[in-house]
């Protein structure tokens, strides 16, 4: 779309349209029951690939969200370890008992 002169002010104006409605539904459901912040987000990110501006405020939000999965994954890890653990720990036998034959 970009390419083509004639096509890029209807796209810019087609992606802004669909932003706004995804960002405006998200408030709506700030209110109403439903994911209210990730459609607000979602509809950033989507005006965010046309528009600079819109770029600017999806930053801090990918940051976050980077962060977020980071430290998920460090949790993720460290809960499989000490289950793992808690495992081999069952597995050993106690000390002074006789070896399971």
């Amino acid at each position: 779309m970009h390419t083509h002169p004639a096509l890029h002010l209807p796209w810019r104006i087609l992606v802004g349209t669909v932003g706004t409605v995804v960002i405006l539904a998200g408030l709506l459901m700030m209110v109403a029951p439903g994911p209210g912040v990730a459609a607000v987000l979602l509809g950033l990110v989507v005006i965010s690939t046309e528009f600079r501006w819109a770029r600017r405020l999806v930053r801090p939000a990918q940051v976050w969200f980077h962060r977020a999965e980071r430290y998920g994954i460090r949790l993720r890890n460290e809960i499989f370890r000490r289950v793992r653990e808690r495992w081999a720990a069952r597995r050993r036998p106690l000390p002074g008992t006789p070896p399971a034959e």
